[in-house]
């Protein structure tokens, strides 16, 4: 980001403020509005960012107008057909894709601390059997600034990737951990023989009395559910993260509050909305009816799960995910399952019809992330847990 000039603010018969203007690599320029309150007493409002850059980063560039998510330049519909999660992991922490033999190496890193401390495991007994799987991750995530203290120091670049490789590695185990515990089943060691996201499937769904093999497609499915959820810029969730590290707390305290903010409905809510919002309409049969509401100003239901605040045309990620969604359909045989039968129809008017074309309320992220993981046998309690686990990556990058 470059200064190319400067913009000039005269307020009244105030003396001018000076302010530089920064030119990015991508995107709007911006006003360096820093002196404000030193040259000109006055302070800038913008609730919610909505006109202002909360920082410079090299990670995300997102372009909701355009359709338009890159990571270090790289355009997320490559990422996403080339690549793995893991890789896209490195890509946002250290600006270039692995080769052959940092890919290995990551790999092999993030292998050996997939486990948890056995004392760590004790914490999930002081939880109730009903207690919500984020309130869980928060507890257990926190938890990981007690055993790693020296992860605090973050002035030296070993200790910087061992705290990436540590909280990355564990989160897939800690969802996991919490769902048995919810569900009353014994918990899932993570195999060596598995990939990353095979393994987590493993943790989760694994039982002691049979061997679980993860289909192939389920596994892929799973892994550009995890790289579209993996960094989306500067939103709720990221920012808790840098405010909470700004102060130099333990970055794994910083994720746990993130993992909290992401647990609002406003934010990682949203796909549980949007099944909760399938299984109000009920079925095919009924969607006159909830359409009918849904384009009433005046009624209070809202059809959750289409169109995007801030990709407004279209969003990069749904696209990709609505290919795995019709992939993960066939595979599991259950496109004439109630629920899928009135996705799949609902998502056919979003795409065709003139009330949602013309309103730009197309499926988003929501809507099939939702349909996914639900089909993957993922509860909808679970799917901000999912986010979450993707989302460490971007937040620690």
């Amino acid at each position: 980001m470059n200064t190319e000039s400067k913009a000039t603010l005269c307020v009244g018969n105030e003396p001018p403020v000076q302010l530089p203007i920064l030119v990015p690599t991508h995107g709007t320029p911006c006003l360096d509005i820093r002196a404000l309150g030193v040259q000109g007493a006055r302070f800038a409002y913008d609730a919610g960012f909505e006109s202002t850059a909360s920082c410079k980063s090299r990670i995300t560039y997102v372009d909701g107008e355009s359709g338009e998510l890159l990571h270090h330049g790289y355009p997320i519909d490559q990422l996403v057909t080339h690549c793995d999660f893991l890789e896209l992991a490195y890509l946002l922490k250290n600006g270039e894709l692995p080769n052959a033999d940092q890919r290995q190496a990551f790999e092999a890193a993030i292998r050996r601390e997939t486990s948890l401390h056995e004392q760590m495991v004790k914490f999930y007994q002081g939880f109730r059997r009903d207690a919500d799987p984020m309130a869980v991750m928060v507890g257990v995530v926190g938890a990981l600034s007690a055993f790693h203290h020296d992860a605090a120091d973050f002035s030296d670049a070993a200790r910087r990737e061992l705290g990436f490789q540590r909280i990355l590695a564990r989160m897939p185990t800690i969802l996991a951990m919490a769902h048995k515990y919810t569900i009353g089943e014994p918990f899932m060691s993570p195999r060596a023989d598995l990939g990353y996201v095979a393994n987590f499937m493993h943790m989760l769904f694994a039982t002691p009395r049979e061997d679980y093999h993860p289909n192939t497609v389920l596994v892929r499915a799973l892994n550009r559910v995890l790289m579209v959820h993996a960094d989306n810029g500067q939103d709720a969730s990221a920012s808790t993260v840098r405010m909470a590290g700004s102060s130099g707390a333990n970055p794994f305290a910083c994720v746990a509050a993130g993992i909290a903010c992401l647990s609002g409905p406003a934010h990682g809510g949203a796909s549980e909305a949007c099944l909760a919002a399938l299984e109000t309409i009920g079925d095919v049969s009924r969607l006159p009816e909830f359409l009918a509401r849904a384009f009433d100003p005046n009624d209070t239901f809202r059809l959750a799960g289409f169109g995007h605040r801030v990709y407004r045309r279209a969003d990069p990620r749904a696209s990709l995910l609505r290919e795995v969604f019709h992939e993960v359909l066939a595979e599991l045989d259950l496109a004439e399952e109630r629920l899928f039968k009135l996705a799949l129809a609902l998502e056919k008017m979003a795409l065709e019809d003139p009330p949602f074309v013309v309103r730009q309320l197309y499926p988003n992220l929501y809507f099939y992330s939702a349909m996914i993981l639900k089909a993957l046998g993922v509860p909808a309690t679970m799917f901000a847990c999912v986010f979450a686990l993707a989302r460490t990556a971007g937040w620690m990058a």
